[in-house]
């Protein structure tokens, strides 16, 4: 009698050239699927994929500096999630604070998401960052994204009391568009 299990072919790993196009598809997609009605599809409709592919792939073949990293979610083959993460150092009137971290992205393909994906990326851009000598980590979460706020929270992240705001695009009469993210973190 064969036997099966329940475990599929998933796993996290370092991003290698040839992933760039896979990764913003991705990125596109969640973020049309999480943010379209924050940001407004206008603003998502001048995403250039091309344009996106492109910096993902300097990203992956030459990071900004030391302790840049991207990683991809992968069910069997195919990728379907990515995490990047970058050092931050620590702050100059504390110099001997251990260094943090920051989660610049996190997406998952949208029909992909809820399976464990997120949390396997998430959970490696922790070890990522503490290899590094971080004892902390922040990421920036858009209002209105209250999956992510949920997921955040389920793993320990909450919000600081940080915000900032940021211009997702012009209106047709020639006003902005402003939008408003809060940064979560933790000790790690």
């Amino acid at each position: 009698m064969p036997l099966f299990t329940d475990n599929a072919d998933v796993s996290v790993r370092p991003a290698v050239p040839g992933d760039e196009e896979a990764i913003a598809r991705i990125q596109i997609a969640a973020w049309r699927a999480s943010h379209g009605e924050v940001l407004g599809e206008g603003a998502l409709d001048l995403l250039d994929q091309a344009a996106v592919q492109a910096q993902w792939a300097a990203a992956v073949v030459t990071p900004p500096g030391a302790g840049f990293r991207v990683l991809v979610a992968c069910d069997g083959p195919t990728v379907v999630g990515v995490v990047s993460v970058a050092p931050v150092p620590a702050p100059e009137d504390r110099p001997f604070d251990a260094p943090g971290g920051a989660i610049l992205a996190l997406e998952v393909e949208p029909a992909q998401q809820r399976v464990g994906h997120g949390s396997r990326l998430l959970a490696a851009a922790v070890d990522t960052l503490r290899e590094d000598g971080a004892d902390q980590v922040h990421t920036w979460v858009l209002d209105g994204d209250d999956a992510r706020a949920q997921f955040l929270s389920s793993a320990g992240l909450g919000p600081d009391d940080v915000v900032r705001e940021l211009i997702s695009g012009r209106m047709p009469d020639g006003s902005t568009r402003t939008v408003t993210e809060h940064r979560w973190s933790a000790s790690i």
